[in-house]
């Protein structure tokens, strides 16, 4: 099949999928009154690799000259990083700050079992290698989309999976057969899965021999009996008005609860299966390779919030005052600051033994963690940029008032610029940071991808500490 058009797409998730909104069963994912955003948002692309101006960036010919979604190729040098990274970006500034997250997160996923399966191999005897490559030019040649299924519900968070109160806070097998297992437990925070074709299922953590029922991975389609979908309706506004919310009334994710329900995995789809000392290499390596999608989608917003408030600063009539362009300093400084590590997190990559690019995790994570750790200070730049008509503003039915209208015009306009200008700049400020896609925005800061703590954890262990030893040694004139 190779590439799909953006209603091919929507027509394959049209396939008898469990999806649950708000306690009520989804019967068409593609015409559900809300679902059909995220559905729109996540067909862009598809558009894209059909679009003259992008087709180049995100479609890619292998040795036999078919074109594929270029997010399938794998990456074997800095090059190829930088060409994702650039997709990533590009798609998420298009989609006006909102990463797609169709096809982005489960090549991530397949780059890291890719990795770790060979490892795996070499030393258990097994053919998860033989599977991950089968399964990873399925999808490649059928243009899939994938979510990513890793984060589990955890129950006790001080306790082992197999010590808390029920068994099934963590996704487990429960059945091995010939032919396949059988899987119970539930996964939170899986981003876009009603618009996806397949899940990949990764472990969350490192795991004891004693756990050894919850190291496994596989893959699945969508509508795979006993998988219930358990779509989260926060992030975005039941009010699609556009002038309101200019940004979550066109594009937003969907996260679900995913529920396995005693799920069959075919054999050929079974990625882990009780190999427990690979669980935590498998979870870890997956990070190294989403937290670079996650730091190349981050600076779209951030330019986002150094444009609106710019504007907003030129309609104010306030773009020389000081404090302002302190302000604006600060949110350029942090926006160049993430998109120049994840650059240089490319640039730096460590290639394997067989060939695949792995961008720089310690770059990487500095690149999270300043994104992260800024984020809701930058808020509080914008916001006060900005002004308090970002919450006590009008409404669009006031606007459409013909007795209140004149009141608005002359009381609202700013500073070379009309009210109803003035107003849509203010309610992208507050979509974008006063919302409920806002405060929804505000936790992926500080969770997608992994903690602030998960980040600060994983640059002290990649540092190299001992060459800073050895060098304040030498300059002491002692040896260590």
């Amino acid at each position: 099949m190779a590439l799909r058009t953006a209603e091919q797409y929507r027509q394959g998730l049209r396939d008898g999928r469990v999806v649950y909104y708000r306690g009520e069963q989804v019967e068409d994912v593609t015409t559900h009154e809300q679902l059909s955003i995220g559905v729109a948002h996540t067909s862009l692309d598809y558009d894209l690799a059909e679009d003259e101006d992008h087709r180049e960036l995100f479609s890619w010919a292998d040795d036999d000259g078919t074109l594929h979604s270029r997010y399938y190729k794998h990456p074997a040098s800095a090059q190829d990083l930088l060409n994702r990274r650039e997709m990533i970006e590009t798609s998420t500034r298009l989609s006006s700050s909102t990463v797609l997250l169709i096809k982005e997160i489960g090549t991530d996923a397949l780059f890291a079992l890719d990795l770790v399966s060979r490892v795996i191999d070499e030393k258990a005897g097994t053919d998860y290698h033989e599977r991950v490559s089968a399964f990873h030019q399925h999808a490649r040649d059928h243009d899939l989309a994938l979510a990513v299924a890793q984060t589990d519900v955890k129950g006790d968070r001080a306790l082992l999976p197999s010590e808390q109160e029920h068994p099934d806070y963590y996704v487990r097998i429960v059945e091995e057969r010939a032919d396949g297992i059988v899987v119970r437990g539930c996964k939170a925070h899986t981003t876009n899965t009603p618009m996806v074709d397949e899940i990949i299922v990764l472990p969350t953590r490192a795991i004891g021999e004693q756990d050894a029922a919850y190291a496994v991975a596989f893959a699945i389609p969508v509508n795979t009996p006993g998988v219930k979908l358990l779509a989260s309706p926060f992030g975005a506004s039941e009010r699609r008005s556009e002038f309101h919310y200019p940004v979550s009334s066109k594009h937003h994710l969907v996260d679900t609860l995913t529920i396995f329900d005693d799920v069959f995995i075919p054999k050929e789809r079974v990625f882990l299966q009780g190999e427990w000392q690979a669980a935590g290499f498998l979870a870890n390596t997956f990070v190294e390779f989403h937290r670079y999608t996650a730091v190349s989608y981050k600076p779209p917003l951030c330019d986002l919030f150094i444009g609106a408030s710019a504007l907003l600063a030129d309609y104010n009539g306030i773009p020389k005052v000081s404090h302002v362009r302190e302000k604006l300093t600060k949110l350029i400084t942090w926006t160049e600051t993430v998109r120049g590590l994840g650059r240089a997190a490319a640039h730096d990559c460590r290639i394997t033994d067989f060939g695949l690019a792995v961008p720089n995790v310690l770059l990487t994570n500095l690149a999270k963690h300043a994104f992260a750790d800024s984020y809701h200070e930058a808020i509080q730049w914008v916001q006060d940029i900005a002004g308090g008509l970002v919450v006590t503003g009008p409404d669009e039915l006031d606007m459409a008032n013909d007795e209140l209208r004149p009141y608005i015009d002359q009381y609202l306009g700013g500073a070379g610029v009309d009210a109803d200008t003035r107003l849509r700049a203010m309610n992208l400020v507050r979509d974008l940071t006063a919302s409920e896609f806002g405060g929804y925005n505000q936790l992926l800061a500080i969770h997608a991808e992994g903690s602030l703590e998960a980040q600060k954890i994983t640059i002290f262990r990649d540092y190299d500490l001992e060459r800073c030893k050895d060098l304040a040694a030498d300059a002491m004139g002692v040896s260590r």
